[in-house]
This record gives C-alpha cells, structure tokens and sequence, in this order.
C-alpha cells in the first residue's frame, strides 16, 4: 500500500486503516467506538479524505455545535 489517499487505497485498504487505527471497530461495548467507525464511513467508500472528515469533526467543537449522544454500555 502506498499511502492514504483514495487515490492510493482500495476500498478494502481504506477499511484495514480505519479499524487498525480506531481498535474495536465492532463497538461491542463501547459506545463511542460505534459512531467513530460511522464517521469514518465516507473514507472507506472512497467520498471524503481521512484530513477532511477530522477537519469538519473538530470544526464541530470549535464552533459549540450540539454533539450526537453516546450511548454508554451499561457496565458500571
């Protein structure tokens, strides 16, 4: 694999670099994972760079808009 990039990566490449960088991709437990693998979709089908997406995601808390809810696992 040669970078990154779309234009570098199959669409199975952009899936491995996502689950080996956020972990537990299957979000069994925890409740952020599920929606960081969700974030991460447009990547993986080829829309949207990996910079691009961390950029609107921190635009988001930068400018005080309402964050979705996470749901926690229930394991207290």
């Amino acid at each position: 694999m040669a970078g990154y990039l779309i234009s570098e990566t199959t669409k199975e490449e952009r899936k491995k670099i996502v689950e080996e960088s956020i972990g537990n991709i299957s979000a069994t437990c925890d409740g952020c994972m599920a929606g960081l693998a969700e974030m991460y979709q447009d990547y993986i089908d080829g829309k949207m760079e990996i910079r691009e997406i961390n950029m609107k995601f921190n635009a988001r808390y930068e400018h005080g808009m309402d964050q979705p809810e996470r749901p926690g696992c229930g394991l207290k």
